[in-house]
C-alpha cells in the first residue's frame, strides 16, 4: 500500500431532534497519518466523470459500477496518485456520506475473519457508494453488500445521513459489519476505537451482515454474560486507547454533558448520547477544534508539561480537512444540502458553508497544488497554523475575531441566498456565484488575519534592538 494510514480522524454526529435547527449533521476530521501535509480538494463528481470501472490503488480491487450515477461532492486528495480518497460528500438527493473513521478491533474477530489484502478500504468508499443511493439505509445496504463480497484490508467507521435519518456502520473482520440507526434526539462522538455498544439485533434500528449473530455465538466471541456489547466483542480496550482514543469522546461529552461525571481514560464511556441543549454546526466545529481546554491536558494551557502531553487532542496539527455535512429540513430540497468545510488544523481556522447543489467549487478550494501555494486555501490555512502554534496566547484572540467574523457573515449571505434561491431561473448557477461568495469570504479574511498575526509577531522579535535599552 502507497498511502500508510495510522489513527486518526473524529467523527461527531447529531440527531434532526437534537441539532438547533432541526437538520441532521455529521461531520469528521481528516488526519492524515502524520505531520507531513496531505493536501486536500474540494470538487463536484459530475455523472459524466464517475468512472465506469473503478479500479483501487492500494489493493487489488476492482468493481464494475452501476449506470446513471447522481452528481456529489467530494474532498479527494489532490494528488491521485494514491488513489482518489473522496472522504466526505453530498448528491444530488441530499444524501451525505463519511468515509473513514479509523477503527480498532481484536485477535478474536480477525482469527475467525480475516482482513483481505485485495479487499476495499477507505481509498474507495466515497466513490463506490455515494453516487449510487437515494437514503442513508440504502448507503449501508449498499456499503454492507460490497463488504461481504470483496471484503476488507482495514478497520473503519462510515456514517451515513439523509434529512430524517442518520446511520453509523463499522466494520467487523474481513467480511463483516454492523451498522446502528443514530436516535433524533442523541448525538455521537466517535474516535479510532471501534465504537458501537449495545445492539439488538432485534431492533428495527440496526443492520448487520447475515451472519453476524451465529458467528459470534459459534466461535465464543462475546466476553459479557448479559447483554451485547458490540465494542467489547470486536473491539480494543488497549492502554493506547486510554491515551489516544477514550480522552476524545470524554472531552466532547464533557462539553455537550457537564452535568455527567465521566473519566478521560474509561473504556465504557456511552455510543449514544444526548446533550443538555440543542447542538449548532459553531458547537460542532468547536468539539472538532477542541485540545482539552481548561483542563490540565491542554498543550496550550497552564499544566504541567507531562499533563500537556498525555491525551491526544481532536484539533491536531495532522487536521486536514473538516466537513459537517448538513441536510437541512426547513428549507426547499434544492438548497438543503450544505457541505460545510475547513482546511487545515481546527484550532486555527473557520468553516465555511458551501451549498451541495452545484456542479463546480470555487477555485481557491478546488485546485490545491500538491507543493505549497498560498493563494489555495490548504496552504493558507496550514500557513496561519504553524505560525499560531509558536505563541497561542499572543495570536489566539486573533483566530477567534477571525472566526466569528467569517462564519458571521458567510451565514448572512446564506440566509439571503436562502430567500432568493427559489426565485433563480437557474438555480446552480446561482448557488455557484454564492459558493464563491463564502469562499471570498473566508480567503480574504485568512489573508487578513495572517497580515495581524505577522504584524504583531513581528514586534516580539528577538532581532530587536534599541539605543534606548
Amino acid at each position: 500500500m502507497k498511502k500508510q494510514k495510522t489513527g486518526s480522524c473524529t467523527t461527531l454526529l447529531v440527531g434532526k431532534k437534537a441539532s438547533i435547527d432541526g437538520s441532521t449533521m455529521i461531520a469528521r476530521n481528516e488526519d492524515s497519518g502524520s505531520a507531513a501535509s496531505n493536501p486536500q480538494r474540494f470538487v463536484v463528481m459530475n455523472p459524466v466523470d464517475q468512472p465506469k470501472i473503478y479500479k483501487s490503488v492500494q489493493s487489488t480491487f476492482e468493481i464494475e459500477l452501476p449506470d446513471h450515477p447522481l452528481r456529489y461532492t467530494s474532498t479527494p486528495d489532490a494528488s491521485d496518485e494514491n488513489g482518489i480518497w473522496g472522504e466526505s460528500g453530498i448528491n444530488s438527493a441530499n444524501v451525505a456520506m463519511t468515509a473513514t473513521e479509523t477503527i480498532t478491533t481484536n485477535s478474536r474477530i480477525l482469527g475467525v475473519d480475516p482482513l483481505v489484502k485485495s479487499g476495499i478500504g477507505e481509498e474507495d468508499m466515497l466513490t463506490i457508494v455515494l453516487p449510487y443511493i437515494r437514503s442513508a439505509k440504502e448507503g449501508v445496504l449498499r456499503l454492507g453488500e460490497i463488504l461481504e463480497k470483496y471484503g476488507t484490508y482495514e478497520s473503519n467507521g462510515v456514517a451515513f445521513s439523509d434529512k430524517d435519518e442518520i446511520w453509523y456502520f463499522e466494520t467487523i473482520g474481513g467480511h463483516h459489519w454492523a451498522a446502528i440507526r443514530i436516535p433524533d434526539d442523541a448525538y455521537v462522538i466517535a474516535p479510532n476505537r471501534f465504537n458501537i455498544d449495545y445492539f439488538d439485533f432485534e431492533s428495527a434500528d440496526t443492520l448487520y451482515s447475515e451472519e453476524l449473530p451465529a458467528l459470534i455465538e459459534k466461535y465464543h466471541l462475546n466476553p459479557d454474560t448479559d447483554q451485547v456489547n458490540l465494542r467489547h466483542i470486536f473491539g480494543s480496550a488497549s492502554v493506547k486507547d486510554t491515551r489516544y482514543n477514550n480522552p476524545r469522546a470524554w472531552y466532547v461529552q464533557k462539553f455537550f454533558n457537564p452535568e455527567i461525571e465521566q473519566q478521560p481514560m474509561d473504556h465504557d464511556l456511552p455510543f449514544i448520547c444526548r446533550a443538555n441543549r440543542k447542538i449548532s454546526v459553531e458547537d460542532v466545529k468547536w468539539a472538532l477544534s477542541s485540545h482539552f481546554q481548561n483542563t490540565p491536558f491542554d498543550p496550550y494551557g497552564e499544566g504541567d508539561e507531562k499533563s500537556k502531553s498525555m491525551y491526544r487532542t481532536i484539533g491536531i496539527n495532522r487536521n486536514q480537512e473538516s466537513h459537517i455535512l448538513q441536510i437541512r429540513n426547513d428549507v426547499p430540497a434544492e438548497i438543503a444540502g450544505v457541505h460545510w468545510l475547513a482546511f487545515g488544523p481546527n484550532t486555527f481556522n473557520a468553516v465555511v458553508p458551501f451549498y451541495a447543489n452545484v456542479t463546480d467549487t470555487p477555485a481557491c478550494y478546488r485546485d490545491t497544488t500538491t507543493t505549497f501555494d498560498i493563494s489555495k486555501i490548504h496552504w493558507l490555512s496550514h500557513t496561519i497554523a504553524l505560525l499560531g502554534d509558536t505563541n497561542f496566547d499572543l495570536y489566539s484572540d486573533f483566530q477567534r475575531a477571525f472566526e466569528q467574523n467569517t462564519v458571521a457573515s458567510c451565514r448572512f449571505v446564506q440566509m439571503n441566498a436562502d430567500k432568493e434561491a427559489m426565485e433563480q431561473e437557474n438555480i446552480q448557477a446561482y448557488l455557484e456565484q454564492v459558493n464563491e461568495q463564502f469562499a471570498d469570504i473566508c480567503f480574504k479574511n485568512t489573508n487578513k488575519l495572517l497580515g495581524d498575526m505577522v504584524g504583531v509577531g513581528t514586534k516580539r522579535m528577538k532581532l530587536n534592538f534599541s539605543l534606548n535599552d
